[in-house]
């Protein structure tokens, strides 16, 4: 059997572009990842490739203890036309001629999704008298136990959750984290002094530390619960006002174990709000615009960074969690001085951290200004706020990565609406008018092999090629989100519950699985996304995770079509990796690789990477 691309390097081999002796990256120590799905031809089992394994891995497959494969095979996927839904998988790795161990072995699911129960919680009234219930959100996967399978930590949002434009009380914020079969690790509430909503509650989970297991840090405030049930600050404190903002009482930054909820350690929030009206407006709308990520700032160990403010100030604090200490590494304010004034108003929803200046240390994407991993502005465009934002490599013509980016502004973003501009200098390569309008939607991702690299559209406008070429007057109508899916290289939509494959010559999207079929439900009104996306387990495809219409339960879903490329697992990717961990953040875009990953790609140039104990 044949497979593109059979040289590819694992991570411990090459350097990033630019980068000739990049310090390895600290990445999480992930198993084997198999996974298997019964379908009409038989037992599909995919697997990881991990990227500290030499070049030259092949894999074994046992079904009940016998070999499956007559040799060992490159390729990560295979369909057992003998297997049946009482099977158990093993997948070995074979290095040099020499097979190493397995793993225990893993059954077919017993629906083509693996259901992870929910324990949700019970609903209540606010103050003045306004009843809600509660809706699974936003999450992000961390391996919070160090046994090398990913857990889910899963946003709680109450159904008054409210975009910080709208006045009136909201619910508690409540987040749990659960393994995939259900068991419930901890819950902590936030409390009735941290406001629900999209642009209130941004978490990190990520291994902060190196130890193996990830921590959680969240904004916290009087009245938070922690895993443990002990209350942080004054419990009986209530600083809502009569229009349910809260602009007063103390603001925390939090880290939380992973394992246990526990609350380890705190410090002042940065920046503190101060004067709420210096932000924009006095009633509280931009004074709570927050963000958070998480970032390799000095290219070998990931920093949190938790931001606040974007239509004018804004300021991002970084943190390290070491040796449990909690200690800020910089803080960037846009009004500190005149040389960080030009980021101020410049900011998204979202933002995107790649290492666009090819120095092998990540850089933050704030939106139309990028700040350095130093902590200095690298460059604004001055187009303004926008509302979507998409960095890769998305020309492989081009070195480095190029950033797409639509924008809500005419009288700020003139003839660029939307627009690629270089990584590393912020210097327009291409833009299209925006008509005059707020252009709220923007995707780029590679859906046609004819046109080298990812192609780029919005709500307004046509659809491009990497490069600039007009493609068509026309764009596709479907802007939300992106999936590595099916067999090819290619990306395809992701849009609610659907996942959709772009047909080039009928110029649409044409379904490949309709997760309303199996009683999926999408978050966030026209924002349409799941709870997450990413590359959970099996092999380098994405799985996506959808709430169920009752939030009883998550629904996750993984491909059972048989590809013929190999890659390394995204996860190990760590450009990938940040960006999944920002998926609950804000207006959340789907992540993307640090190559370029579609038709006709090279073999990918890796960071050198060091795994977790």
């Amino acid at each position: 059997m044949s497979f593109s691309l059979p040289k590819l390097a694992c991570g411990l081999l090459l350097a990033a572009a630019g980068v000739a002796h990049a310090a390895p990256r600290v990445v999480e120590k992930l198993d084997r990842g198999v996974v298997a799905l019964a379908t009409p031809s038989g037992v599909f089992v995919s697997w990881r490739l991990l990227g500290n394994e030499p070049a030259g891995v092949r894999f074994n497959v046992y079904r009940d203890g016998r070999q499956v494969t007559s040799e060992p095979q490159a390729l990560t996927n295979l369909t057992d036309p003998k297997g049946s839904a009482d099977s158990l998988y093993t997948v070995r790795a074979v290095v040099a001629g020499r097979e190493l161990p397995g793993e225990a072995g893993v059954a077919p699911w017993a629906q083509p999704y693996l259901r992870v129960p929910l324990q949700k919680p019970e609903g209540g009234t606010t103050p003045d008298g306004v009843v809600y219930t509660y809706q699974a959100n936003d999450g992000a996967p961390a391996d919070l136990d160090g046994d090398g399978q990913y857990e889910l930590v899963v946003k709680w949002q109450p159904t008054n959750a409210k975009d910080n434009s709208h006045r009136g009380y909201t619910g508690n914020t409540f987040v749990d984290a659960y393994k995939l079969d259900g068991t419930r690790l901890w819950r902590i509430d936030l409390g009735r002094n941290i406001r629900a909503g999209a642009h209130y509650t941004s978490l990190v989970a990520y291994d902060l530390d190196g130890d193996g297991k990830a921590e959680v840090m969240m904004k916290t405030a009087d009245g938070t619960v922690d895993g443990q049930g002990q209350v942080m600050g004054d419990g009986r404190g209530d600083h809502r006002n009569a229009t349910g903002y809260v602009l007063t009482g103390p603001e925390w930054i939090t880290v939380f174990n992973g394992q246990t909820g526990a609350a380890m350690a705190s410090a002042d929030y940065a920046p503190l709000r101060g004067d709420v009206a210096a932000w924009g407006d006095a009633y509280g709308n931009r004074v709570d615009r927050f963000t958070a990520g998480v970032a390799y700032l000095d290219g070998q160990r990931p920093s949190a960074v938790f931001a606040r403010g974007y239509y004018t100030r804004a300021v991002l604090a970084a943190w390290d969690w070491r040796d449990g200490k909690l200690s800020q590494r910089w803080i960037f304010d846009s009004a500190a001085d005149d040389a960080s004034k030009p980021a101020a108003g410049q900011g998204a929803h979202w933002f995107s951290v790649a290492d666009v200046d090819g120095d092998g240390r990540d850089d933050i994407v704030y939106g139309a200004a990028t700040i350095a991993s130093t902590g200095k502005l690298l460059y604004s465009t001055g187009l303004c706020h926008g509302d979507a934002l998409h960095v890769s490599n998305h020309d492989p013509a081009r070195a480095g990565q190029q950033i797409f980016m639509v924008h809500e502004s005419p009288r700020c973003y003139g003839e660029h609406g939307l627009e690629m501009h270089d990584g590393a200098t912020g210097k327009v390569l291409w833009s299209m008018s925006g008509n005059n309008t707020d252009v709220g939607r923007g995707v780029c991702f590679d859906i046609d092999a004819a046109h080298p690299g990812a192609e780029c559209w919005g709500n307004v406008g046509g659809l491009m090629n990497a490069s600039g070429k007009l493609i068509s007057d026309k764009h596709p109508n479907r802007y939300n989100f992106a999936i590595w899916w099916d067999g090819d290289l290619l990306r395809e939509s992701l849009d609610h519950v659907a996942i959709d494959k772009w047909n080039p010559s009928a110029f649409k999207f044409e379904p490949l699985l309709n997760g309303k079929a199996f009683g999926a439900a999408s978050n966030n009104g026209t924002k349409g996304n799941p709870v997450l996306s990413a590359d959970l387990f099996g092999d380098w495809r994405e799985e996506v995770v959808w709430r169920n219409d009752d939030s009883t339960a998550l629904l996750v879903f993984s491909t059972a079509i048989p590809t013929e490329h190999r890659l390394v697992t995204l996860m190990h990717d760590s450009q990938y990796r940040v960006q999944v961990a920002a998926q609950n953040a804000g207006y959340n875009q789907p992540p993307h690789t640090s190559y370029h990953l579609g038709a006709a790609m090279k073999a990918p140039r890796y960071l050198p990477i060091k795994v977790t104990p």
